[in-house]
């Protein structure tokens, strides 16, 4: 029957040896270690666990747990030579050593063998799924599933120049992108959202609202658009600065926001000040994906998103999980991140209008002072702005009007007369 650590007492001169199986931790008892081979450990597993030898591949290795095959299972087996004494690979009283195998076997009980089908961890054939329940690993991913990112220069440059000309980057802020997914998962950044939100110098707390919300993605539609990231800004004088790339509340917010978007695509950018070699103070952006594994942790509730506190630089597991061959409960934040390459572009959006939820309300006057400014433009163009088209769409009706008017700007083809007046009428309200 699996056993739990510890209590590993024997009699005389018998050494204990653990063995950790898919079935979980059982122990096996050598009686003359001294002279003990891999062959004899072999058998006495044979015997007093019903496991076959020929069927037994051993290793000082726990990666031999999630082997999907003999053959990947030989490739990490160091216990092969059934000749070599255990003392040669340090096995001692109290040694733990990994069992694969292949095949089913009757788990012995308190009072002999069971007579049932073995089950969860006294003794059913684990599967993969199985397997990774019980033992969750954490490892670096190499790739994301975003091969680039590049933002429009307009909606990047008027999102950093609020938080760093108004907000000094004191608090953090942040926005949704909007954009479209190319080739190779590249992203196309064209427009942020930033949606109603209190930032303290840690914390960034979205206070969002449905039902603009329901605009924006009508907007979006039309545009030939999708929602496909999250950006935020670090503040200067966030806990711990300099010594970590995002701390663990930002992992979070960053794998919650990740697993909703819904697509293996999803960038999260960071933008903050970072000092040049002239001691001046630049505006930095950069990109990453949330690891797979993180989002998974997240969805299935492993990350404790409870206790925020403490170092910021890992976050910290409700169970332990596995990086390298340590079970850990805290994980370096640096394991979840994929760096995505950056790039920008000029799209066909302006955002030269005054944005929403800022400081300052948005209103019909700031529709007329840029109707006024900009007649000279193509109606088409007079509006191809996403900030503009959000205000616009509080008016309009959300399933007809929005939408046509997005494809309009999409297209930038002519405007109806009837949509003109009404826009005119709506500027000349304020």
């Amino acid at each position: 029957m699996p056993l739990p650590e510890g209590n590993l007492s024997a009699g005389g001169g018998t050494m204990i040896v653990r063995i950790r199986s898919r079935d979980g931790l059982e122990r096996v008892a050598v009686p003359d270690p001294k002279s003990a081979t891999v062959d004899t450990l072999k058998t006495l597993i044979q015997a007093q666990l019903g496991v076959p030898v020929p069927a037994q591949i051993l290793s000082n290795d726990r990666n031999l747990l999630i082997a999907k095959s003999p053959a990947e299972a030989g490739s990490l087996s160091d216990l092969s030579n059934p000749s070599t004494p255990l003392s040669t690979f340090g096995i001692s009283h109290g040694s733990l050593i990994f069992l694969f195998y292949e095949g089913m076997r009757s788990v012995r009980g308190p009072s002999g063998p069971a007579a049932v089908t073995p089950a969860g961890s006294f003794g059913r054939k684990m599967t993969m799924d199985d397997l990774i329940a019980r033992q969750m690993r954490v490892s670096r991913q190499e790739n994301p599933h975003c091969d680039s990112t590049s933002f429009d220069r307009d909606a990047a440059h008027a999102f950093q120049l609020y938080v760093n000309e108004t907000l000094a980057f004191a608090i953090k802020r942040g926005g949704f992108m909007y954009g479209r997914i190319g080739e190779k998962g590249a992203i196309e950044v064209d427009f942020i959202y930033e949606p109603p939100q209190v930032g303290t110098e840690d914390v960034l707390t979205l206070l969002r609202d449905p039902e603009e919300e329901k605009l924006v993605e009508a907007i979006a539609i039309g545009l030939g658009m999708r929602r496909v990231g999250f950006v935020f800004t670090q503040a200067v004088g966030r806990e711990g600065k300099g010594e970590y790339t995002m701390s663990r509340r930002e992992v979070i917010q960053a794998a919650e926001l990740q697993a909703e978007g819904g697509i293996q695509e999803w960038v999260t950018a960071v933008v903050k000040l970072e000092v040049n070699e002239d001691g001046a103070a630049d505006v930095h952006f950069e990109a990453f994906q949330m690891s797979d594994i993180c989002v998974k942790l997240f969805k299935e509730g492993w990350l404790d998103t409870e206790d925020v506190n403490g170092d910021p630089k890992v976050s910290k597991m409700k169970k332990d999980v596995v990086v390298g061959t340590k079970d850990v409960r805290e994980v370096d934040n640096d394991f979840f991140l994929v760096p995505v390459k950056i790039s920008d572009h000029q799209g066909s959006l302006s955002s030269a209008f005054p944005i929403e939820n800022r400081l300052t309300p948005v209103t019909l006057r700031a529709l007329k002072s840029h109707m006024d400014r900009s007649k000279s433009l193509p109606f088409v163009k007079r509006i191809s702005d996403f900030h503009i088209l959000l205000l616009l769409a509080k008016y309009l009706d959300l399933n007809n009007d929005v939408p046509t008017l997005a494809e309009c700007v999409q297209r930038q083809a002519a405007v109806s007369e009837g949509y003109q007046l009404l826009i005119e009428s709506l500027a000349a309200a304020s």
